[in-house]
């Protein structure tokens, strides 16, 4: 993976690693060249819209942002950028995730942010998106995803015991 990446995955706090590693696993199981970077939304807006607006030069073709709480990420780099913006609800202490969930869903017309699920789940389910998103142009990418999901598939038990 020491080519340029090309799916930026971005959060707005340490903590937040705990949830997005699951969309860097992913993209590193599926050979897919990622970086991932603190950018907060309210403590480092100018790291913030560096980032967002320098992000297609550097060759991102997609964004996987997470963020808790107020959960301004997603959308704010959505604001400042054409690329895909994945968003990931970070679940917070005091809703759960909810709060989250709603900010990142909430965005107005003409500023489209991918809204996936609170948590684990959504990380993994970005990345696994960033990377179908990046598969319409990348046959082999393309493969390797369907052998992933067909392993997915294979590992799925008949019967209940």
């Amino acid at each position: 993976m020491a080519d340029t990446p090309r799916i930026g995955i971005i959060m707005g706090s340490t903590s937040d690693w705990e949830t997005m590693r699951h969309a860097a696993d992913i993209l590193t199981q599926l050979g897919v060249s990622h970086e991932t970077k603190v950018v907060s939304a309210h403590r480092t807006p100018k790291r913030l819209y560096d980032y967002a607006t320098s992000a297609a030069g550097r060759g991102l073709k997609v964004i996987i942002a997470g963020a808790g709480g107020a959960a301004h990420l997603p959308g704010m780099a959505a604001s400042m950028t054409h690329l895909p913006v994945l968003g990931v609800p970070v679940e917070s202490a005091a809703l759960k995730g909810v709060d989250s969930l709603y900010s990142i869903v909430q965005m107005p017309g003409g500023v489209p942010v991918g809204t996936l699920a609170i948590g684990k789940a959504g990380a993994i389910n970005a990345g696994l998106l960033a990377a179908s998103i990046l598969a319409l142009g990348d046959t082999s990418l393309s493969e390797r995803l369907q052998a992933w999901r067909a392993a997915q598939t294979d590992g799925v038990a008949t019967d209940p015991v």
